[in-house]
C-alpha cells in the first residue's frame, strides 16, 4: 500500500466518532491535534534558531500536502512566518487547502507576509490582546494568556474549535510543538527523518525540566527513498512513571 494511502486510512480510524479520542476532543472542546515536521537523524530542524534548513525530500513535501488537504485547520508559530515566510496552502496534491492559523502573542506578523498576501484564505492569528488595524490581511481572534503572558493553548483551541476546526495539523516551529506536547493537546505525530546529521536546533528539546515524557503508541514506519515516515498516537498516562525509573536507574548506576 501506498505511503499516502496508509497515513489516511490510520488518520480515518483515529478520528472515528465513536472512537475514545473523538470523545475525549469534543469533551474538551478542542479539535483532533496531529504534529506534523521533519528532522534530521540527530533530531535537528535547522542548523540554529532563525534559520532555513530543507530537510524534506520532494517526494515527502508532496505528502506534508496530502496532509494539510485532511486537516481542517493547520497551525505554526510566528517564528516559523518570520522566518520561512510560507503559504500553507495545498499546491502539491489535489485537496482542499486548510484553514492557516498563527500563534502571535506579540502581534508580529508582518501584513506583507505571504500568508496574508497570497493565500486564498485570510488566516487566523492566535493572539491574547487586540491588534488596532490589520489592514485586513488577517482575523485576529483573541484568547486568554498563560502564566507567561502567551496565548494559552487550551484556550485557544477551544476558539478555533468553536469556529469549525475539528482536526488540526501542527507544523511547527520547535517551540510551538513543545508547547503543544507540555500542555498533552498532541494526539498523534506524523514525522519525517531525513538522513542528515545536523547537530543544530532540536524539534524538542525542553521536555524533560516538566518531567514530561510522551510515548509513541502503536508506532508505524515506512522507509521513502532515503527518509523514514513514521507516525503513531501520543500517549502521556506514564510520564511520572518513566521520570522516577529513569532517575532511580541512574543513581544505581553511580
Amino acid at each position: 500500500m501506498k505511503l499516502n494511502d496508509q497515513i489516511s486510512r490510520w488518520l480515518t480510524s483515529l478520528r472515528q466518532e465513536s472512537g475514545a479520542l473523538a470523545s475525549k476532543c469534543e469533551s474538551e472542546s478542542r479539535p483532533i491535534i496531529t504534529l506534523s515536521y521533519a528532522q534530521s537523524w540527530d533530531g535537528s530542524i535547522t542548523s540554529e534558531p532563525g534559520m532555513t534548513l530543507s530537510l524534506s525530500s520532494r517526494a515527502s513535501n508532496a505528502m506534508t500536502h496530502a496532509l494539510r488537504s485532511w486537516h481542517d485547520g493547520i497551525l505554526i508559530g510566528i517564528g516559523t512566518v518570520l522566518t520561512d515566510d510560507p503559504l500553507l496552502n495545498v499546491r502539491e496534491w489535489d485537496g482542499p487547502s486548510p484553514q492557516p492559523i498563527v500563534l502571535d502573542s506579540l502581534q508580529r506578523l508582518p501584513t506583507d507576509s505571504k500568508i496574508c498576501r497570497e493565500n486564498n484564505q485570510k488566516p487566523w492569528v492566535l493572539s491574547n490582546s487586540q491588534v488596532k488595524d490589520n489592514q485586513g490581511t488577517f482575523k485576529q481572534i483573541v484568547v486568554d494568556s498563560d502564566n507567561e503572558g502567551r496565548v494559552d493553548l487550551k484556550s485557544a483551541m477551544s476558539a478555533i474549535y468553536a469556529r469549525g476546526i475539528n482536526t488540526l495539523m501542527v507544523e511547527g516551529g520547535a517551540n510551538v510543538i513543545a508547547s503543544f506536547l507540555k500542555a498533552q493537546l498532541a494526539d498523534a505525530i506524523i514525522l519525517t527523518v531525513a538522513p542528515m546529521l545536523v547537530g543544530g536546533y532540536k524539534a524538542v528539546n525542553t521536555l524533560t525540566n516538566d518531567s514530561i515524557f510522551p510515548r509513541i503508541v502503536a508506532l508505524n514506519s515506512h522507509h521513502q527513498d532515503d527518509e523514514i515516515i513514521v507516525w503513531g498516537e501520543i500517549d502521556y498516562k506514564n510520564k511520572i512513571w518513566n521520570f522516577f525509573h529513569v532517575h532511580n536507574s541512574a543513581q544505581r548506576s553511580l
